[in-house]
């Protein structure tokens, strides 16, 4: 079987730098470790060619023979007897330090942890949530320390973990039959920080925060509906090791009014009217969350009739929209009657109809 050429193996041209060659082997690495293709036969074999390439193309003595003669002389393993070197030791002749530096670019990973998410439950009116409004809230953070930057140490008293050797990781190389591989876990003495406090900071006590309290100002928009809640970035608690900080989420919770029961968008309330009203018609004014509104009731309106008034409700979030108003009618029934009513009313409804 023809041997594929080196050049083509790492799809490099023949006049590549080092640092090209390196470049492509590294990419072609990560793509085919046969960590990252459980399994896979055909990658196994694939890693097993780029390294070969490499090997030979990343020697400048054996590049320059391979130049020369190409494979028909220069046999870095034939097929039978080539055994790939294990990974760790592949990828430290590398320059990378070991398998996990291939994969991570070639730098040590810092365990950085975003900071914890913070709630906070506001109470507003409903004629807050029909307009909007701003609210300054102050929420208790913690901060880092001053005195030790977040370390939780005092100034020269922060060494390396001497169980990962400020690593933040304990590595295990794991061999099964000629591959090598490496568990890589958490310190469990340092947390993942690589660090080790000797003498605990005075001003934090070797927290490396302190608690202080920030008024932040959060704008409520039109239409806000109970139990949703707003998300400010950046405000939650600050992460460990640098890394991002949380956010904190502002739930709102719109308290009930004595008037208006609100559904979705739409408002609904009640309005009485006489006997009179509901049965020669008329116009009264009902209460909306912005002032009154006129409203025609129509001859021989029965009791808890439902009108709609068009654009009385909610506002829409989000949107110059509102909802409606809905309006339950409930006729008024006298309790007591004089004789000439009575009289009218068996005149005119005869039998009680």
């Amino acid at each position: 079987m023809t041997k594929a050429d080196y050049y083509e193996t790492l799809g490099v041209k023949r006049d590549a730098s080092p640092d090209d060659l390196k470049k492509a082997f590294r990419h072609l690495a990560r793509k085919y470790h046969p960590d990252l293709n459980k399994g896979s036969k055909e990658a196994e074999e694939k890693f097993k060619e780029i390294n070969e390439a490499y090997q030979v193309l990343g020697d400048p003595t054996k590049k320059a023979q391979y130049d020369q003669v190409g494979h028909a002389e220069f046999k870095p393993g034939d097929a039978a007897s080539y055994q790939p070197p294990s990974y760790d030791d592949l990828f430290r002749d590398f320059g990378l330090g070991d398998i996990f530096d291939a994969f991570s670019g070639g730098s040590r990973r810092v365990r950085q942890r975003a900071g914890a998410d913070l709630r906070y439950d506001i109470g507003i009116s409903l004629s807050d949530a029909f307009s909007g409004t701003k609210n300054t809230v102050a929420i208790p953070h913690n901060y880092e320390c001053s005195s030790c930057h977040g370390t939780g140490a005092e100034p020269g008293y922060l060494r390396d973990c001497p169980s990962c050797k400020g690593t933040g990781e304990i590595r295990q190389p794991q061999r099964i039959g000629n591959r090598q591989m490496m568990n890589i876990a958490q310190c469990p003495d340092c947390g993942g920080s690589g660090k080790r406090i000797e003498k605990a900071c005075s001003t934090c006590l070797g927290k490396g925060a302190l608690e202080k309290t920030r008024r932040i100002e959060v704008t409520i928009p039109p239409g806000v509906a109970d139990g949703q809640f707003l998300r400010i970035s950046g405000e939650g608690e600050p992460g460990e090791n640098r890394g991002p900080p949380g956010d904190l989420y502002v739930v709102v919770h719109v308290k009930p009014h004595e008037r208006f029961v609100r559904q979705g968008a739409d408002l609904h309330t009640t309005a009485v009217v006489g006997l009179a009203t509901a049965l020669l018609g008329g116009e009264i004014s009902v209460h909306t969350l912005t002032g009154s509104a006129a409203l025609n009731i129509p001859r021989g309106t029965q009791s808890h009739t439902l009108f709609r008034l068009r654009g009385q409700g909610m506002s829409c979030i989000n949107s110059d929209k509102r909802g409606d108003l809905l309006v339950k009618v409930i006729v008024k029934i006298p309790a007591s009657l004089t004789k000439k009513q009575e009289d009218l009313i068996t005149e005119t409804f005869v039998g009680g109809t």
